[in-house]
């Protein structure tokens, strides 16, 4: 694996396909399809951004995006069991499909004001990076696609895939590669977020929980001396980050542990009947996700353990739910998907930096299929915030960059 300081160097078999790639008419017609559709595509992402998709709400925006594939051009268009947005563009050779995804769901309530505020070439509003943009340039790899009459070996499927944020667990991608899926994928090439030129290639595992400790809950006074499951979390917390600490301070792969929300109790006179925490776990190798996992769990079985040994009225008791689980995985840089997008990106003069990170791409390099998550580009700011925004500062290229890596992939046909 390539260091973070390295520069990223393609093998010359995938430049020269790359170069020769691009000489093709339909090619060049293709990526000057792109620079004329700039507008549109700024269009299309103020339009989507406009619809609310918060997790577990994407479906407004969904149907809109069925909409916005038919109108382009597709060989059918449908929206699955899930929820995920499936577009069908069909290839000579049926027996492979190559997917290009990007997430449809936000972080933001329902209620969030989406409206876009522009200045100059700055695009302002929650979402608007993270992850409209990518949306956007979807369609405009297909419309250029189908403007230049593309074919291609492979079918390729454009996805907008709902549930990436937070508790969304990754719940689209997770059902694209199970037995319930409508379709079989075996290349994946995500949109999402970062500096124009990294391409992950390694999966960022981790695991989260909401941890609660309930009990019979009372007065303050009256029940003084009653469970208290304040307590017992308190506790736990202690436990849990004493052994956590001491177990990532360890070598090997960076591990880390998080105690993000915790909540419980009514008021400041009443012995609470419940208290919560919700704890994200993160690892670069799978096996050691597994052992702070088993920290956790040891620890969280102890507190209760030791609360209820303690002399305390009644006892209280613990509940561990499980509220997200990405895979761990790591690809080889060697692999043609990821020598094809080093490729692209230096043909395009995108300084091309591998990396790891925690997007749809998980599943699939978890399983050891081909997998990458390319950038959307321009210049992003405040992802996840209400003043986030995204600038076109040579937008253009990352659209190129998707197109080229999406055709490599699947194959040019005459």
């Amino acid at each position: 694996m390539y260091s973070q300081s390295e520069p990223v160097i393609p093998k010359k078999e995938y430049s020269k396909e790359i170069n020769k790639l691009t000489k093709d008419k339909t090619i060049q017609t293709a990526l000057q399809k792109i620079d004329d559709l700039d507008e549109e595509t700024i269009k299309n992402m103020i339009t989507l951004n406009e619809i609310p998709a918060p997790p577990f709400k994407e479906t407004k925006r969904a149907k809109k995006y069925v909409e916005m594939f038919a109108e382009i051009g597709v060989d059918s268009v449908w929206i699955d069991a899930v929820g995920n947005v499936l577009a069908l563009r069909k290839g000579k050779n049926n027996d492979t499909t190559v997917v290009l995804d990007a997430h449809i769901d936000t972080v933001f309530p329902e209620e969030t004001d989406v409206k876009v505020k522009i200045e100059g070439n700055t695009y302002t509003a929650p979402g608007i990076g993270d992850n409209t943009r990518a949306m956007a340039m979807l369609l405009t790899v297909l419309k250029a696609m189908n403007i230049a009459k593309i074919k291609t070996e492979a079918d390729i499927v454009f996805v907008g895939s709902v549930g990436e944020e937070g508790l969304g667990d990754l719940r689209g991608v997770k059902h694209l590669f199970s037995e319930a899926s409508d379709i079989k994928i075996d290349s994946w090439i995500s949109i999402d977020g970062g500096s124009k030129g990294r391409i992950i290639n390694g999966g960022l595992g981790s695991k989260r929980y909401k941890v609660v400790f309930k009990g019979k809950g009372g007065h303050s006074w009256g029940s003084f001396g009653l469970a208290n499951p304040h307590h017992a979390l308190g506790n736990a917390i202690q436990l849990f980050t004493k052994a956590a600490s001491e177990y990532t301070n360890q070598k090997g792969l960076k591990t880390s542990f998080n105690i993000g929300r915790i909540g419980g109790g009514t008021s400041v006179n009443s012995i609470p009947f419940e208290s919560w925490m919700e704890i994200d776990m993160r690892s670069l190798s799978p096996e050691r996700l597994v052992e702070i996992d088993a920290i956790l769990k040891k620890c969280m079985q102890q507190a209760e353990s030791d609360y209820n040994a303690s002399g305390i009225k009644d006892k209280v008791t613990l509940e561990m739910i499980p509220i997200g689980d990405r895979p761990s995985g790591q690809l080889s840089e060697d692999l043609p998907l990821i020598q094809r997008a080093i490729s692209v990106a230096t043909y395009l003069d995108i300084k091309p930096k591998v990396r790891t990170g925690s997007t749809n791409s998980n599943i699939p390099i978890a399983k050891n299929i081909p997998a990458i998550t390319i950038s959307r580009g321009g210049k992003g700011k405040g992802a996840h915030s209400l003043n986030e925004s995204w600038s076109n500062i040579e937008g253009s290229k990352n659209i190129k960059m998707a197109l080229l890596i999406l055709i490599s992939q699947a194959g040019m046909s005459k």
